[in-house]
Formats: structure tokens, C-alpha cells, sequence
């Protein structure tokens, strides 16, 4: 059994309403919490009996979560579990007779986000709200972490370009950073792009110094190293 409804209904707050996918291996159950999906302002993306109907629907649709009903088959309902929130999108939430932390434990195992007890319009509208928040925190907090993940390999990509340049041309660590920078410019690519291209075999020239008309280097002129005149290159002795 498989069915699909028309386009949702802003909720009671003027917001518009989530698709879900509501599954239940008994039919007349599941026409029930379908019509309280839709009294709630929500989409019933699909209903589904069992499996194979969930993740073909969830494939299809992609609905926003997914509502599981628990009865006496607790075993099915977890493989019924599992499957929803491997394939859905969106936090999958079960309802269930009565209060039972053991199967809500094994169901919190395989990707439940949250649960309600019964049919109760307040309660599945509650579970729906925990449900979403959680799930919007965690994918913003996976995005964070993406994104600092991104930054560190870009750093550590840059630093292992400035140590090939510093031990192929003899330059001090500024020295090489400016070499990666003005390749970058010069080339209209990023400092990382530069930073890859060197770690993968390009070789970047370090400029010359700029002599004089009278065979010394200009002033403010840096050294084949990068260093500015008189800067110290621990050569020196201090004399007694």
C-alpha cells in the first residue's frame, strides 16, 4: 500500500508544513496517523507497510522525516527503523504503545532522533519539533566541522609547500609563504591551488635580487633567502 498527497498546508503558526513519510505495518493504523499528519498542517509525502515500500518511498520522495509505528513486532520495526534512517534525510521519529527505554534505546542505536507514545496530535507534534531542532543542529554542526576539517588541510597543504620551498632554494619560512603568495597573484590561483602544484612537482623561482648600477643590491633589496640587509644569518662571531 502506497499513497501520495497533495501539496502541504501552511501550520498554525503560518509556517509551512513538512513532507513526511508516515510507516505502520497495519493498514488501518496507518490511515489514521496519516489523516493527524495532515490535521497537524504536514504533507503525507508516502505511507508505507513495511521495508521495501519505506525505502522505495523515501528514494522517491525524500521527505523532510519520517514518523515509524511501533506495535507488537518489535524486530520489524527495527529493521523498518534502520532502514528509514539510513536512507532519509531527515531525523526519523517512532511511536509506540506505551513507555519501553529498552526498545527505545535499540531504536536510538540505528538512527532514531526521537519518540512519542501513542497517536496523541500533541505529542506527534512534539517529537516532530525535538526531532527537526536536533536534526538541524547536528547537519549545522557537521557543516562547522567540515568546514574547520577544510581549513586545517588547507594549512597543513600551504605549510609542506613552504618546507619544499624552503629546502629546494634555501629560503627562511616568510620568504617561501611570500613565494606561494605572489605565484598566487601572479597567476590568478589560490594559495593552496599554488601550495598543491608544488607539493605535486611544480617548481616556483624565487625572484632575484635587485642589483644597482654599481653591482650592489638596491635598498630594501632581500637576498637569494629572502632576508633583508644586515639581517643576521648566525654566520657571525661576536668578537672578545
Amino acid at each position: 500500500m502506497s499513497t501520495t498527497t497533495p501539496t502541504s498546508t501552511p501550520d498554525s503558526k503560518g509556517r509551512e508544513g513538512l513532507s513526511i513519510l508516515v510507516a505502520d505495518e497495519i493498514p488501518e493504523a496507518l490511515e489514521r496517523l496519516a489523516q493527524v499528519v495532515r490535521a497537524l498542517g504536514h504533507e503525507v509525502a508516502e505511507c508505507a507497510l513495511d521495508v521495501e515500500e519505506a525505502a522505495d518511498a523515501i528514494a522517491r520522495e525524500d521527505p523532510d522525516a519520517a514518523l515509524v509505528v511501533v506495535h507488537d513486532d518489535p524486530e520489524h520495526a527495527l529493521d523498518l527503523i534502520a532502514e528509514t534512517a539510513a536512507t532519509c534525510s531527515g531525523p526519523v521519529i517512532i511511536l509506540l504503545d506505551g513507555e519501553d527505554p529498552n526498545f527505545v534505546a535499540r531504536a536510538a542505536d540505528r538512527g532514531v532522533a526521537a519518540y512519542a507514545c501513542g497517536t496523541n496530535p500533541d505529542a506527534i507534534s512534539s517529537a516532530l519539533s525535538v526531532a527537526v531542532a536536533r536534526h538541524a543542529e547536528r547537519s549545522e554542526l557537521g557543516e562547522q566541522v567540515e568546514r574547520l576539517e577544510g581549513a586545517l588541510a588547507r594549512r597543513g597543504a600551504i605549510e609542506r609547500a613552504k618546507g619544499i620551498l624552503m629546502e629546494r632554494h634555501g629560503l627562511d619560512e616568510r620568504a617561501a609563504f611570500e613565494l606561494l603568495r605572489s605565484t598566487a597573484r601572479g597567476t590568478n590561483r589560490r594559495v593552496v591551488d599554488v601550495a598543491h602544484a608544488v607539493q605535486n612537482g611544480e617548481d616556483l623561482t624565487p625572484p632575484d635580487p635587485s642589483p644597482s648600477v654599481d653591482g650592489h643590491r638596491a635598498p630594501g633589496a632581500r637576498d637569494s633567502r629572502g632576508r633583508a640587509p644586515g639581517a643576521d644569518d648566525g654566520s657571525a662571531r661576536t668578537r672578545l
